[in-house]
């Protein structure tokens, strides 16, 4: 017997909460502000029914095709709907000839809203081409996909690029707090009780995704049995059978949140590419931010690697870049390979202790004024003053090296203490010759 079944409407339909529940207007439409908010290019355009042709980019439930909706409730124009997987070029240049001759007849605007507008090939997008040139048609494409990727030069060159977020904890909260209480569309009058630690799950497993976040607390609503009272509790055992993901103690803000990526962090600085990549696992499957891992990664390169495998930091920040470009799931996989690279690096904190230990000095000691053979004499009058006079170009000595002073009178002091492993051997031997001989 199925466990979980979706509530019927009235009409004998069997419509989602999340489909319900999609705002109508912008005053119901959560998150966002940057784009939507008050004052903001798209709304103004919105309210005031001037449109643009437009992409729409972002992750799953984020609020794109809730923006086409409701953009077709506040325009005057004609709205068509069509799908960019189930579409064709024919379909494409019908509704491009309905357009104009709706707009020869009656004078009316239309909008074309393409869902999925990445999937739509070459020669589909190129279809759209003229009409958007000319104002035929007012464009809106949604997609999951960088845009820049996906869509044609020519035509992204006539659309506008909205980029819409995941939305926080936070606003996936309201939204279900706002579900729970609506009894028109929503769960209210159900006698829906959530407690805060399936609420917690719900939000975590969503990982910013609106709709994922409606289907599963329908999915445990419809499968909580009343209790004496006729309420129908979600605990976090419902929670979990309802987002088929196991619930871990992890709390993006809280102590164990601190406590696995503490691990992870000392895993790599331990060397121990196997445990790092475990705690890596489980910061993932929680729904941590993967920049946040980045970042991570990118310091440990830097504090515990340093010179030992200068490299380190290389393959940390192309990680980094390839979350920005890719996003999960597949940026999992650069990751781990930044990780398992960090913890099997020679390593070295030498380069975190010479600049905690100069940024100390230059705070507690006496601060000197540079040098005049060290300043800058490219302005006029600049040599009259003695700037740059005796600065000896390094090039123009055997070596590329030449003894000279680059400190303050009085102000040397050794900081950086290259150890004895990875290419910071090298560095240690080539500073000692270059100390001795001054």
């Amino acid at each position: 017997m199925n466990l979980f079944r979706t509530e019927r409407t009235a009409t004998g339909g069997e419509e989602p909460l999340a489909a319900r529940m999609r705002p109508r207007h912008l005053g119901e439409f959560v998150g966002q502000e940057e784009i939507v908010g008050p004052r903001t290019l798209l709304r103004n355009a919105i309210e005031s029914d001037r449109l643009f042709s437009m992409i729409l980019q972002g992750p799953p439930g984020s609020g794109k095709t809730t923006l086409a909706h409701i953009i077709a409730r506040c325009t005057s124009a004609h709205f068509v709907q069509m799908s960019a997987v189930t579409s064709g070029v024919a379909d494409v240049r019908r509704a491009i000839q309905e357009a104009r001759q709706r707009r020869a007849l009656d004078g009316q605007r239309t909008i074309l809203f393409i869902d999925e507008i990445h999937r739509f090939n070459k020669a589909q997008q190129d279809a759209l081409l003229p009409a958007v040139e000319d104002g035929t048609i007012i464009l809106i494409g949604t997609t999951t996909e960088n845009p820049y990727f996906e869509v044609t030069a020519p035509l992204l060159s006539r659309l506008r690029v909205f980029r819409l977020r995941s939305l926080t904890d936070q606003e996936i909260r309201c939204i279900l707090e706002r579900a729970l209480s609506d009894r028109e569309r929503g769960l209210g009058g159900r006698g829906i009780a959530v407690d805060e630690e399936a609420m917690a799950h719900i939000i975590s497993v969503a990982n910013g995704d609106a709709r994922s976040a409606l289907n599963t607390l329908e999915m445990a609503a419809n499968a909580a049995t009343p209790d004496s009272r006729g309420t129908r509790r979600i605990d976090l055992q419902l929670a979990v059978q309802a987002a088929q993901r196991r619930a871990l103690l992890y709390d993006k803000r809280g102590e164990e949140h601190y406590n696995t990526v503490s691990a992870f962090i000392k895993s790599m600085r331990g060397g121990d590419p196997d445990a790092a990549v475990y705690w890596l696992a489980r910061m993932l499957y929680a729904g941590e931010d993967p920049s946040f891992i980045a970042r991570r990664i990118l310091i440990a390169a830097a504090e515990e690697v340093g010179n030992a495998d200068p490299r380190a930091l290389m393959v940390a920040a192309a990680a980094a870049q390839a979350v920005e470009y890719v996003g999960l799931p597949e940026a999992r996989i650069a990751l781990a390979q930044a990780a398992i690279y960090v913890a099997c690096a020679p390593k070295s904190n030498a380069a975190y202790r010479a600049i905690e230990e100069a940024l100390r000095d230059v705070a507690e000691r006496r601060t000197e004024e540079v040098p005049l053979h060290l300043r800058n004499p490219a302005f006029r009058g600049a040599k009259q003053l003695g700037y740059g006079k005796g600065y000896q170009y390094p090039h123009d000595h055997p070596g590329g090296h030449v003894q000279q002073e680059y400190f303050p009178p009085g102000a040397r002091r050794a900081y950086y203490h290259p150890s004895d492993r990875g290419y910071e051997r090298v560095l240690r031997e080539r500073l000692r010759r270059w100390r001795q001989d001054q």
